[in-house]
């Protein structure tokens, strides 16, 4: 089982770039619900949530990124992605992909969002680099 990460890489301020995630060896739709989500880490930072997707598409995201981030997943290619806009130089850092899965019950996206301790499931990373 794997998340692989893609899409990462060096733009502008003020430039777009789109993450995808493959989720691989998960069954998403054998647990009765899930969260998909974006974790950043800025050099010298500790990871925060950016973005968070559940099954039923409700999705929540920092308030730095409102506006000027999209999460989105095609479930049947097990694919999460992330399209952002206007990127800042704050927006620099190591973006992961990670995974909650619930055997019962709803997946909380606000819970998920600010406490990335509860992904069960983690990727290696894509490297996002704005240049002012």
């Amino acid at each position: 089982a794997a998340l692989v990460e893609s899409g990462g890489g060096s733009v502008q301020a003020g430039g777009s770039l789109r993450l995808s995630c493959v989720i691989s060896g998960y069954f998403l739709h054998g647990y009765s619900s899930y969260c998909l989500g974006w974790v950043r880490q800025a050099p010298g930072s500790e990871r925060e949530g950016v973005a968070i997707i559940a099954h039923d598409d409700t999705t929540n995201y920092a308030d730095s990124v409102k506006g000027r981030f999209r999460i989105s997943q095609d479930s049947a290619k097990n694919t999460l992605y992330l399209q952002m806009s206007n990127l800042k130089p704050e927006d620099d850092g190591m973006y992961y992909c990670a995974a909650r899965f619930m055997e019962e019950g709803p997946c909380d996206s606000d819970d998920v969002l600010e406490n990335i301790a509860l992904f069960h499931a983690w990727g290696q990373g894509t490297q996002v680099t704005v240049a002012s």
